[in-house]
């Protein structure tokens, strides 16, 4: 009985994990380019201030073809400031 018992709770565990990654699967995440303050080639900061990199090499050709693109072709962390130009508002 005991061994029944289990068997059942770990299928509905795998059948539940399977479910759950099916579902995360259909997310789509997109870059959007109006998120970006800054672009450096290792990376950008975001309007709020948070550092992110670069997640496909892509989005950085995204950015670069904005009108309003700050974009420097080097790493963030020669500057002292580690590359926030204080030029943007934080939203």
């Amino acid at each position: 009985m005991k061994t029944m018992l289990k068997a059942t709770a770990l299928a509905a565990f795998l059948a539940t994990a399977t479910f759950g990654a099916a579902q995360a699967a259909d997310t789509v995440v997109t870059f959007d380019p109006g998120i970006v303050a800054y672009g450096y080639s290792d990376g950008y900061w975001t309007t709020k201030k948070e550092w992110r990199t670069w997640e496909k090499p892509e989005y950085v050709e995204v950015y670069r073809k904005q009108p309003q693109a700050r974009y420097y072709e080097y790493r963030h962390d020669r500057d002292p400031d580690l590359g926030w130009r204080g030029e943007v508002v934080i939203k």
